[in-house]
């Protein structure tokens, strides 16, 4: 398995993001006593973006929140782990909507300001008796340093919490961008793909909070593959309170591109973290395709490279198979100069004009290492495209083999 405490984590119980406030405890609908029900909460209502799953089968806090963001204001997200809560009826909404309600009564503020997020097996209605139970503690427990809890809460198959952190300067003062995140397993691109949480004491307008979280989306988690399956209950939402009490930014803005930088830089190392912790994986890949004459047909191939079982089982065994590499370059469907191509791993040049470069053995020591580069140059312009993937082992199998 890879590293656990990646150095791109940030684990600093100091770390806190000006006028929120979290908590994050067990409540019994994990086994073993694991953290499943987190909270957070805006001290002021907030400016609230999100994007969710594209799935036709949405689960019943999605359809909750996707009705709520109509308002674009929110002051609170609580999310509970172990329990999809899809496929689960009227019932499932019923639930959705008490546990924001009690949620709304606790933190004395209107139900219409609280999302619900949910993620764990499907098909399963909620133990509402023990999360009617926690509420209550669960707010008594806010605290500005809990985000490590949360994090730990939104789990499931994830071997490590998943946090990211970016501080920037907005015209003399200190702006903090932070998401939360859960993902390792049923990622595949077309949305959000997991459950994400960004938090920002920045003042931004609604218009230009929802541009930059979507551009961010396209490039970091859209960009982003595990195993092609695209889950019931993906959600992303980002939270700006405003504290910071900068004039509020907008699309023309001259602090829009740099507060759209630092959203996609949170958003992409939060989906490092994922890929390198995808279920059972032992290898973060990142597959750069570049020289096309559209950023279109660079994303089209890196996905088809990213997507090749071929290409990841042999990643895993350390075989420097190229040809499935090939393989997948000619299915991508955009047209391509086979004696143009060249495939490097890391800064090893595996392919040349088309043809091998006998460089096998060198290869399977390049496979050795925890992260791996795979760049393609087609040569036939100048555009590129970045997608994010691991390597696919037997370990895999057996999680999801077993998982209910």
């Amino acid at each position: 398995m890879i590293s656990k405490n990646p150095k791109s984590e940030i684990r600093n119980p100091k770390l806190r993001i000006p006028g929120f406030k979290l908590s994050g405890i067990s409540v019994g609908i994990k086994k073993k006593r694991k953290k499943d029900l987190a909270l957070i909460f805006s001290e002021t209502p907030a400016n609230v973006a999100g994007i969710f799953t594209t799935n036709k089968i949405k689960a019943a806090p999605v359809r909750l929140d996707i009705e709520r963001l109509a308002s674009k204001k929110g002051q609170a997200i609580i999310i509970n782990s172990g329990n999809a809560n899809a496929c689960t009826g009227k019932q499932g909404l019923k639930d959705a909507e008490e546990t924001a309600d009690i949620t709304a009564k606790e933190l004395g503020i209107s139900s219409s300001l609280v999302y619900v997020a949910s993620t764990g097996i499907i098909g399963r209605t909620l133990p509402m008796h023990k999360i009617k139970k926690a509420i209550p503690i669960l707010v008594k427990k806010l605290s500005l340093r809990s985000i490590n809890d949360v994090a730990s809460a939104m789990m499931t198959t994830d071997t490590f919490p998943k946090i990211f952190s970016k501080k920037v300067e907005i015209n003399g003062a200190t702006g903090i961008l932070t998401g939360i995140a859960k993902g390792a397993g049923m990622i595949s691109p077309n949305m959000a793909t997991m459950l994400c949480f960004i938090l920002t004491n920045i003042s931004v307008k609604i218009e230009a909070l929802d541009s930059a979280l979507r551009i961010a989306a396209d490039k970091s988690f859209n960009r982003l593959v595990i195993d092609n399956d695209m889950s019931t209950n993906d959600t992303v939402l980002i939270m700006a309170n405003g504290i910071l009490k900068n004039i509020p930014i907008g699309e023309n803005s001259p602090l829009y591109n740099k507060f759209e930088n630092a959203l996609l830089e949170v958003t992409y190392n939060l989906s490092k973290m994922i890929a390198r912790d995808g279920e059972g994986a032992t290898k973060l890949i990142e597959v750069i395709v570049k020289g096309t004459k559209t950023e279109t047909d660079a994303e089209k191939v890196a996905r088809a490279i990213a997507n090749s079982l071929l290409v990841k089982t042999a990643i895993y065994g350390k075989n420097p198979n190229w040809g499935r590499i090939m393989a997948a370059i000619g299915y991508a469907g955009i047209d391509i100069k086979e004696d143009k191509i060249s495939i490097y791993l890391n800064n090893l040049k595996l392919v040349d004009t088309g043809i091998g470069t006998n460089m096998k053995n060198k290869a399977r020591d390049a496979f050795s290492e925890k992260e791996i580069t795979l760049t393609v140059d087609l040569g036939l312009g100048k555009k590129e495209a970045k997608i994010l993937t691991c390597d696919l082992t037997e370990e895999y199998i057996k999680i999801n083999a077993r998982y209910t």
